[in-house]
């Protein structure tokens, strides 16, 4: 597994999970309990996994998702380019 990113905020958490969960990625989230133990104080983030077939694809994707949130400026000159490109990933 990769560690795709490393978050103290479950929302983060929840919506990649959910983009790759779209997208039909699989991931894991490794040190959940661990980070409860310690009280939620944020001494031990929470990491994201995915397998490595799926690194470059998952890290792609968090990507566009990113650039598409609301208040992104950047978000509607390359949204169209993107598609593109990611339905050539995809195949």
């Amino acid at each position: 597994m990769i560690e795709l990113i490393r978050s103290n905020d479950p929302v983060e958490l929840s919506w990649v999970q959910s983009v790759l969960a779209d997208e039909g990625i699989d991931c894991l989230v490794f040190d959940f309990h661990a980070s409860i133990l310690d009280g939620s104080i944020g001494a031990l983030p929470r990491r994201l996994m995915v397998t490595p077939d799926d690194e470059s694809r998952a890290r792609y994707i968090l990507e566009i998702a990113r650039r598409d949130l609301p208040g992104n400026v950047d978000a509607d000159s390359e949204t169209d380019d993107n598609a593109a490109i990611y339905d050539d990933i995809k195949g």
